[in-house]
């Protein structure tokens, strides 16, 4: 019987690391979209940008926790279409980039974003767009940076007072553990490759999430900021208060009502302070959905809100 059991066990092993093999050649075999940037002292980042240029703002995006530019790519094909810029990238760790220096807190990530956009060509003033967790940054960059600001889009996006509101602690340990497992499982998860997309995302950026998601170096990445969120909360309210005169369209994913409800009216509070602000729940839409092929015209339908908002504008 122990026998058997450890044939099995040896059988099931061989077949795993088969499977890795197979899923890290599959990653591999796409050349990525977008190019590498210069941001000095001997790094680069991944930067995509699609779209014509016009005389509409660039629309520069900042993902969540966990990925990079992969997760716009279905918002970015619904830009190009209507004729807007867009710029996604992958920060330090994150996809194509490679890691960075530790701390990967708010101060780190916007300094690398504030080179980026130096080194990229594009110009300002941006609106900024930020998923999740990147609400902190793109905050703290709008903060520090006000003349490269035309408006904001904030898609189910933290601010920083949401760390102090019941539950966040716990929800924080939570994903920290998460980002622990993943980092300590590193290539282990290849076999999981085709679970890696759960937005919706056009073929290109699909294999891109995918590859992404059993990546050891972005586990790694995404376990290092995960680690800094409390002090990218307090680095981003330490920044100030948004100028009322940027529009702001905040836009949530799910149930208006409910164990989230608390936590959506804290999101809400930038287009509250805005002198031109928006509001819209996609309930249909969840935390990851609402960036994808489905439901990503609402998103499109925030960013109209706040170019319409904009001086000049009929």
């Amino acid at each position: 019987m122990l026998r058997l059991f450890l044939i099995v066990i040896l059988v099931l092993a061989a077949a795993w690391g088969a499977a890795a093999v197979a899923a890290e050649v599959a990653s591999r075999s796409a050349r990525p979209r977008g190019e590498m940037i210069d941001i000095g002292g001997g790094r680069k980042l991944r930067l995509v940008c699609e779209g014509p240029r016009s005389a509409q703002p660039v629309v520069w995006m900042e993902a969540g926790a966990f990925s990079g530019a992969a997760d716009f790519a279905a918002i970015q094909q619904m830009l190009t279409a209507k004729g807007l810029r867009s710029c996604a990238y992958d920060r330090a760790g994150m996809g194509y980039s490679p890691a960075g220096p530790s701390p990967r807190d708010g101060d780190a990530i916007v300094a690398d974003l504030e080179k980026l956009i130096a080194a990229s060509g594009e110009r300002g003033p941006f609106v900024m767009m930020g998923h999740s967790m990147a609400g902190l940054y793109v905050r703290q960059f709008a903060l520090r940076n006000p003349d490269k600001v035309a408006g904001l889009v904030l898609l189910d996006a933290v601010t920083p007072e949401m760390i102090g509101l019941p539950g966040a602690q716990k929800f924080v340990d939570g994903m920290t553990g998460l980002a622990r497992l993943g980092a300590f499982v590193g290539p282990l998860k290849a076999p999981l490759y085709l679970m890696g997309d759960r937005i919706g995302l056009p073929p290109a950026a699909k294999a891109e999430k995918r590859r992404g998601f059993i990546s050891a170096t972005q586990s790694r990445a995404a376990y290092a900021e995960v680690l800094s969120w409390r002090a990218a909360a307090e680095q981003a309210q330490a920044a100030g208060e948004l100028d009322p005169n940027w529009p702001v369209a905040v836009i949530t994913a799910g149930p208006t009502t409910g164990p989230m409800e608390g936590w959506n009216l804290v999101r809400q509070a930038p287009a509250r302070g805005s002198k031109a602000g928006s509001i819209d729940a996609v309930e249909a839409a969840s935390h990851t959905t609402m960036l994808g092929l489905v439901h990503g015209g609402r998103v499109v339908a925030g960013l109209d809100r706040v170019l319409a908002a904009l001086p000049g504008q009929p």
